[in-house]
């Protein structure tokens, strides 16, 4: 079952992941000395992954946003400054309506992106022990509407399992977001 596959065929903007939850049992989060690079290096895979699914001409990634943000600097906000820390509550759920700051950046940054008002956000990084000892990367994903301000869908992803953290994780990690909105 894909969840997410109504988003094929739509333009969405996919913001930069946000978080790294610290303190796992495996210490895969203590082993990355830089969180934000880590993260972007996520956002890499994920764009090569929708991009392998055909999902790259018409969506917006956090490339892209950057550059958005840096051509109206007096308008646009910085894409890994969203307020999207209310996303991490486990009270989020589809249907919750959202608030400022986070609805009015969501606004100023779809009007800067043509035809797009679904907004993919990969909100937080975990990593989870197995009962087998190996571990997985998991991402907590919420889908917003940019223009209404609300929840649309939240879920995990999870990556496959593996012995130690490698990028070999990242990579799973997305192809397993892609499979939410379609087929390899």
């Amino acid at each position: 079952m894909r969840p997410l596959a109504q988003l094929a065929s739509q333009h969405v903007i996919v913001t930069p992941a946000f978080s790294v939850l610290p303190g796992d049992a495996l210490g895969w989060s203590a082993q990355i000395p830089k969180p934000r690079d880590y993260l972007k290096t996520l956002d890499d895979e994920i764009a090569t992954a929708f991009g392998e699914r055909g999902l790259k001409s018409q969506w917006i990634y956090p490339p892209d946003l950057v550059r958005a943000s840096k051509n109206n600097p007096t308008y646009a906000v910085d894409p890994y400054a969203l307020g999207v820390n209310v996303l991490r509550s486990n009270a989020i759920a589809s249907g919750s309506q959202l608030g400022d700051p986070l609805v009015t950046q969501m606004r100023t940054m779809i009007a800067l992106q043509e035809g797009a008002r679904a907004v993919l956000v990969p909100v937080e990084l975990r990593f989870e022990k197995l009962p087998t000892g190996k571990g997985v990367a998991a991402l907590r994903i919420a889908l917003l509407d940019g223009r209404l301000g609300d929840v649309r869908w939240v879920g995990v992803v999870r990556s496959d399992p593996a012995d130690s953290l490698s990028r070999v994780v990242l990579t799973s990690l997305a192809a397993h977001f892609a499979d939410l909105i379609t087929a390899p």
